[in-house]
């Protein structure tokens, strides 16, 4: 646990100056394997040095975006040629120098023209460079994720390798007219090879391939149809030509149509009726699908299916008192309940079944009156949803746990509102709650007895070990403990006795 502990220590803000630099040139020792442990934590300390920000800058290129960011290094302190991950990694977030791409393009490092292929903005022919790579993958990589100018885009969507055509068909910066030209094939000259044709230079059609047994018998089918599974799952594709795919034979292209947004009603009509389980999930889940397409799905009782209609933002709220309601929905409220009008509210709330008003308690924006009113609810579902809920007060939480037991106290442990008093004694609850004592651990409430109390349990121990209201006594025990993430908080928390600092650095 010797590396957690330096990994606690270099993010603890207590840490003096001096331990600060001894970490630093820990970390930046070429004969050790623990500094790798401490550097991003070392790299956001707000007491960090120019000189120590460009160390561990040479270290890891990534450790320079944080500095840049909190003015400590500017762009102009890093060299790309000496340090050029740290120049990609500034690229990559859009802080970089406009002149760094053409130096970086021709890096020796395929893996370095690869991670600026994915950098916002790269100048049109740095990009055209890219796009020639002799490397397959840093082509790609530009296809996938980069943000090419048209004419890049448009090499890119005709070259001859059917990959790189697939991992263009992915990038939403593309041009809408060369996804459709990806998805439909008009006005491409055909591919000439893909990686299935690499693989097996007979193009036997049986060949297997990387990507669920795909072959090639020379026309490239499978990159075909896997680009224009890409070409429709792109938001960029125009709704138009996505729509002509929605009675094709493979649901592997139906999928795609299903889960898209603004689409024609009629299309989605077509696709309620589609016999393919994965279809319908995908429907279900596509938040432009009208009332009469989600009420039509209703009626599938698919397991899946019910539980994505519960969270669409347009879910008509009758269908809550039936199947839909039941469905899983998860701990947030409902995307249709969070819309809710005051009156919709006041319906829900008044409702006779009690999973409806379960789900309006869980909104956390209700007013007092329909909150208090769920507080009293005789149903625990109801309370439970409700209890952690701002503004009900000691009495009324103390009322619900009178009420419903333990349904409810771990709830009630997490309300931002409950006093410090009760949550100790929340947490000495005879059996204990495993829900309290996590709630309370992360509680700001929590007092240091309650802390205490939680200890006994790891996931609970492990928020705990950072609460400043922790006892700095227990501190050094824990810097033993089993699991890491607890080591780690107790090693970072500012009341960490100085003594221990000295002895546990490296």
């Amino acid at each position: 646990m010797r590396g957690h502990v330096v990994q606690g220590l270099a993010a603890n803000p207590a840490l003096p100056p001096a331990y600060v630099a001894r970490l630093v040139a820990f970390a930046a020792g070429e004969d050790t394997e623990d500094g790798g442990w401490m550097d991003s934590a070392l790299a956001d300390r707000a007491d960090l040095s120019r000189e120590q920000a460009l160390t561990l800058a040479a270290r890891s290129g990534v450790l320079a975006v944080g500095p840049v960011r909190r003015g400590l290094l500017r762009a102009e302190d890093i060299d790309p040629r000496a340090l050029p991950d740290a120049a990609l990694a500034l690229l990559d977030e859009g802080l970089g120098l406009a002149h760094w791409p053409a130096l970086l393009v021709t890096d020796p490092d395929p893996g370095r023209r690869g991670k600026l292929a994915s950098c916002p903005g790269l100048p049109p022919e740095v990009a055209a460079l890219l796009a020639a790579d002799s490397r397959l993958d840093v082509v790609t990589d530009l296809a996938a994720y980069g943000t090419p100018d048209p004419a890049t885009a448009a090499l890119l969507a005709a070259h001859p390798h059917a990959e790189v055509r697939m991992m263009t068909a992915l990038n939403e910066a593309v041009p809408p007219a060369l996804l459709s030209a990806l998805l439909t094939g008009e006005g491409l000259p055909p591919a000439a090879e893909c990686r299935v044709c690499e693989s097996d230079p007979e193009l036997l059609w049986y060949a297997p391939y990387l990507r669920g047994g795909a072959a090639c018998d020379g026309s490239h089918r499978s990159t075909v149809e896997e680009t224009r599974r890409a070409a429709l799952a792109n938001p960029s594709t125009p709704a138009e030509d996505v729509a002509r795919f929605a009675h094709d034979p493979s649901m592997l292209l139906r999928e795609p149509v299903a889960a898209r947004a603004g689409l024609p009603p009629a299309v989605y009509a077509g696709l309620a009726r589609d016999p393919v389980p994965g279809v319908l999930w995908a429907l279900a889940g596509n938040p432009g699908t009208d009332e009469a397409v989600i009420r039509a799905l209703a009626r599938v009782r698919d397991p899946e299916v019910l539980a994505r209609l519960i969270r669409h933002p347009r879910l008509p709220l009758d269908l809550l008192a039936g199947p839909v309601g039941r469905a899983r929905a998860g701990r947030d409220p409902l995307p249709r309940i969070a819309a809710a009008t005051q009156a919709e509210v006041d319906g829900l709330a008044a409702s006779a079944d009690a999973g409806v008003r379960a789900h309006v308690a869980r909104r956390r924006d209700l007013p007092p009156a329909v909150r208090e009113a769920l507080a009293a609810d005789p149903d625990a579902k109801v309370a439970k949803a409700v209890a952690a809920h701002p503004g009900l007060g000691e009495d009324r939480l103390r009322a619900m746990a009178a009420r419903h037991g333990v349904q409810v106290l771990a709830q009630i442990a997490a309300n931002p509102d409950a006093p410090g008093a009760l949550l100790e004694e929340l947490v000495r609850h005879d059996p204990p709650v495993l829900g309290v004592l996590r709630a309370v651990a992360r509680h700001p409430n929590a007092t240091g007895p309650a802390l205490l109390g939680c200890l006994g349990d790891v996931k609970a121990r492990r928020h705990a070990a950072a609460h400043p209201a922790l006892p700095a006594r227990e501190l050094p025990r824990l810097l033993d403990d089993p699991d890491w993430q607890v080591v780690e908080a107790a090693a970072a928390h500012p009341a960490l006795p100085p003594a221990v600092i000295r002895e546990s650095m490296p």
